[in-house]
């Protein structure tokens, strides 16, 4: 057992990232010197496939796409003087939209400035602009962002309920690659509707975000939207926050683009370095690598010790798993490979899930997440000689020591204050480790067939409930069981789906239910009755 207490331990595995206000610790992760050189010639080729993303070749065969996120901070690297341009061009026109909505030159039909912005998106195109609002939101100067990320009904209702009467001055920006995302889709439907029902037109007031050419692009143009920004075939939704995806947000809440995206470049530029010690992305991959035996078999548990950083964990998810998790590798073989990430914030898990880390099943790290910089403002002693955030850098390094204690391992990002610099850099170490670590364990980071199979078993459900639907207008007077109906549809093994799609049917006034001793027995009819 490596001792991972001592001063010198720790010096020989701590450094600093020059110019991001991070620094990396992984101390206490007890890693042998013989794996590192072992995996000497393996993180070499990983770093030299990353050279090549970064040069345009085809990431992504399925769909036969190249990985460009790394060239929306560094739009020189951009493989053709053409996609430069593209980058450079949205930049300015997000700066200008930011500045017209800021400055108040652009205002709603009755002469008011935007207050409020209402981002509708799902998965990537909200979890980063999401992030971006909870970590630097409130240093800035502008509107208050709102998010429709999800397809319920009642989500929707809290939202606009929240709006209210500022509606009139609420921007939208509607993020969505392809443009027919169902759950972005329905989003803006009700949008509309709730638009027009208050007498606004909603074009005058929103912005897409897609790409050229899309149902979405198509629509926008047809009714005049204010704006069209793109996104492009060669950036992934979980990879999209340095676009016009999360930049626009960003820039519309008065966050400096230009530190955020410096940020991101500095992490890069720290990112291909061949000497493992200057590198904090391959360090990050190889002892995930380490940890989970090159076959995720620890999940990673994020604790981040900031309020504004509580989302974080979320954001990892979404990078990590949906990029990881996949069944076969590059040869083709059943691998089912991926690395599950979880977390809240500290110290809150000091009351959470802590005690199974300390005592329970060693299946995990830990990645903490610590920022130096308490406030802005003045600090209060809450007992003599030690303020608040005395106390939440003692619950961090407390915790850290309770899990060594116990073998438990973890590693430290620190963060000399919350920046756009340093959140850029944040993002960019997680997007660049993710990419070296899928390399390292032959799979690929860039495509995501689990995705799509769930899109396409979504349409199925709602292709049954039309059927189900037609089959009770059919026979009004008819009341129907499950079996019933499963017989006179021909889908005898889709009971379930049946009886769950009929639950919410009739809990939502759209069908009868005639209530049974049995669940199972409940009979089905038609409204129209």
């Amino acid at each position: 057992m490596i001792d991972t207490s001592g001063w010198f331990h720790f010096q020989q595995h701590f450094f600093s990232i020059p110019g991001t206000g991070l620094s990396l610790d992984t101390s206490q992760m007890g890693v042998p010197t013989s794996f590192w050189e072992e995996q000497a010639h393996p993180l070499q080729q990983s770093l030299q496939h990353m050279k090549e993303l970064e040069a345009g070749v085809i990431a992504n065969p399925d769909e036969q796409r190249q990985v460009g996120h790394y060239w929306l901070r560094t739009p020189e690297l951009a493989p053709t003087p053409e996609l430069r341009q593209a980058i450079e061009q949205t930049l300015q026109q997000v700066q200008d939209i930011a500045a017209q909505v800021l400055s108040g030159k652009w205002t709603n039909e009755q002469g008011q400035p935007f207050r409020h912005g209402l981002v509708i998106g799902i998965g990537g195109s909200a979890l980063g602009p999401q992030f971006i609002d909870r970590a630097l939101g409130q240093q800035g100067q502008g509107l208050k962002l709102h998010y429709l990320d999800n397809t319920d009904p009642d989500g929707f209702e809290q939202v606009f309920a929240e709006l209210g009467e500022e509606l009139p001055q609420t921007l939208c920006m509607v993020i969505s690659k392809s443009g027919g995302t169902q759950e972005t889709r329905n989003a803006m439907l009700v949008t509309q509707h709730v638009f027009r029902e208050a007498g606004l037109s909603f074009g005058q007031q929103a912005v897409a975000i897609t790409s050229t050419g899309s149902k979405l692009d198509q629509l926008a143009a047809k009714e005049g939207w204010y704006a069209r920004l793109p996104m492009w075939d060669w950036v992934g939704g979980r990879t999209s926050v340095f676009s016009a995806v999360g930049l626009l947000p960003a820039a519309l809440q008065g966050i400096d683009l230009k530190e955020l995206l410096d940020g991101a470049k500095l992490m890069d530029q720290q990112g291909r370095q061949e000497d493992l010690s200057s590198n904090p992305a391959a360090q990050l991959a190889l002892n995930w690598w380490y940890a989970g035996n090159g076959r995720g078999e620890k999940a990673m548990v994020v604790l981040p010790y900031k309020d504004r950083l509580s989302l974080f964990s979320s954001y990892l998810q979404q990078l990590v798993m949906e990029s990881l998790g996949k069944e076969r590798d590059l040869e083709g073989r059943v691998v089912r490979q991926g690395l599950t990430v979880y977390g809240n914030k500290g110290s809150t898990d000091q009351h959470a899930y802590i005690q199974q880390l300390r005592e329970g099943r060693n299946d995990f790290f830990a990645q903490f997440l610590e920022v130096l910089k308490d406030q802005e403002g003045p600090a209060v002693e809450v007992d003599p000689g030690a303020t608040s955030g005395d106390y939440l850098l003692g619950f961090l390094l407390g915790t850290r020591q309770a899990l060594r204690e116990k073998q438990r391992q973890s590693m430290t990002l620190t963060l000399d204050s919350i920046t756009p610099r340093s959140i850029g850099a944040l993002i960019a170490l997680f997007e660049r480790a993710v990419g070296i670590y899928a390399h390292l364990v032959g799979i690929n980071a860039y495509h995501q067939p689990g995705v799509e199979a769930g899109k396409k078993a979504a349409g199925t459900v709602l292709q049954l409930q039309d059927r189900l639907i037609g089959a009770l207008n059919e026979q009004p007077n008819r009341s129907w069981t499950v079996d019933e109906l499963s017989r006179h549809l021909q889908a005898e093994k889709q009971e379930v789906t049946i009886f769950k799609v009929l639950e919410h049917l009739a809990a939502n006034g759209r069908v009868d239910r005639h209530q049974a001793e049995s669940s199972f027995s409940n009979r089905y009819q038609s409204k129209s009755v």
